[in-house]
């Protein structure tokens, strides 16, 4: 009896001894692993987005102004910080239908030309005072809007300095002294046309439309650099 149980003893001892240890976590290591495996549903999600989401594939002016504007900016003026360089912040483009007042079909066609060419939906602008000498009232429906940020910002700007602005009529390049002196931008535009979404054989009537480039730069000459940088064609 005694030789049976040194047995069963031997055998619990060394079934200890081959028996793996287990390890224990190392810490964060659970919420790592939790992070990697949500890490592919963020980046379907973020495949499906549009917009001002983020996209698969960056726009080229956004590629240029992280590889090449960035470093030359930091140069010239020498920051102390990173986050001191200036950048696009969002574009605001702006139509005034005046004639919506006698006609509101005369509205719904410049939210149409605006929508196709910013690709986002624009929003109605209302009087903000009555005045009587251009039959106007209070809260009355005279033009739309649209705020770009994110991919349609940068998309919409490439698209204004490489093609929209070149298909000017007599085009010699755009003012210098347009800048709010707190590093914003305006432009004026007189034509739809020159955007390649407008079909001409479509188009009832020419509106012009005025874009507010703002910036984070805090002088207009840090504004004016970063632009000319990213190609904004300006007067010489």
């Amino acid at each position: 009896m005694a030789e049976e149980v040194k047995k069963v003893a031997a055998k619990k001892t060394s079934t200890a001894k081959t028996a793996p240890k287990k390890v224990a976590p190392k810490e964060g290591s659970e919420k790592v692993e939790a992070e990697v495996k949500e890490a592919p549903k963020a980046k379907k999600v973020a495949k499906k987005g549009s917009g001002n989401k983020v996209s698969a594939i960056q726009p080229r002016m956004k590629v240029k102004y992280d590889t090449e504007v960035r470093k030359a900016l930091l140069e010239k003026y020498h920051y102390s910080s990173v986050m001191q360089i200036p950048g696009l912040s969002k574009i605001v483009i702006n139509i005034g239908v005046g004639d919506a007042t006698q006609d509101g079909k005369r509205l719904e066609e410049a939210v149409s030309e605006l929508s196709q060419i910013t690709g986002q939906k624009p929003v109605i602008t209302k009087a903000k005072k009555s005045i009587a000498s251009f039959k106007l009232r209070e809260g009355q429906e005279i033009g739309c809007k649209v705020t770009l940020r994110g991919v349609r910002m940068w998309d919409f700007f490439d698209k204004l300095v490489s093609i929209a602005l070149p298909r000017v009529r007599d085009f010699r390049g755009v003012s210098k002294n347009a800048f709010d002196g707190r590093g914003n931008y305006t432009l004026g535009i007189k034509e739809q046309l020159i955007f390649p979404e407008i079909d001409y054989d479509k188009v009832a009537k020419v509106r012009g439309m005025d874009i507010v480039i703002v910036t984070t730069a805090s002088k207009d000459e840090e504004a004016y650099t970063l632009l000319d940088l990213m190609g904004m064609p300006f007067a010489r």
